[in-house]
């Protein structure tokens, strides 16, 4: 199921985020899928929550692309490492737009059971991406 696994939850970077197909979360989560990482203000957990935040990303970054670069599975288990880019057109988690564009990287945890995600924890470069958008002192040269 390792291989099989990791193209089901490939769609939700390459076809809810990058392409807005918010209708492919219900296809990938469990009903009672359960999110470990921290949520801008005012996301609710599970399947709403991750459809609220493609929508607010995307509405951010019109031109959002991950692009997978790592994957490992192992039992129930799927890591994805993403590189993620894109300009900030719109408000975001209470930050103003800067027009800037910025690429960081995500990591992604996710356990799986009978082909649905239920469990996802991950790693965000929040503050490579909030330096190179000009939100965050940049770092000593």
């Amino acid at each position: 199921m390792s291989q099989l696994d990791k193209e089901t939850l490939r769609r939700i970077p390459l076809e809810a985020f990058s392409e807005g197909k918010v209708e492919v979360v219900d296809e990938v989560l469990a009903t009672d899928f359960i999110e470990h990482g921290s949520l801008p203000p005012g996301v609710p957990q599970g399947r709403d929550g991750l459809k609220a935040l493609i929508k607010g990303l995307r509405a951010a970054f019109p031109d959002v692309r991950y692009t997978v670069i790592h994957e490992v599975a192992e039992g129930d288990m799927v890591v994805q490492h993403m590189r993620v880019s894109g300009t900030m057109k719109g408000e975001f988690a209470g930050m103003k737009p800067t027009g800037k564009s910025a690429t960081w990287d995500e990591v992604h945890v996710v356990r799986m059971k009978d082909g649905k995600a239920v469990e996802h924890w991950a790693v965000v470069d929040q503050l490579g991406m909030l330096q190179q958008l000009g939100l965050a002192p940049a770092a000593p040269a």
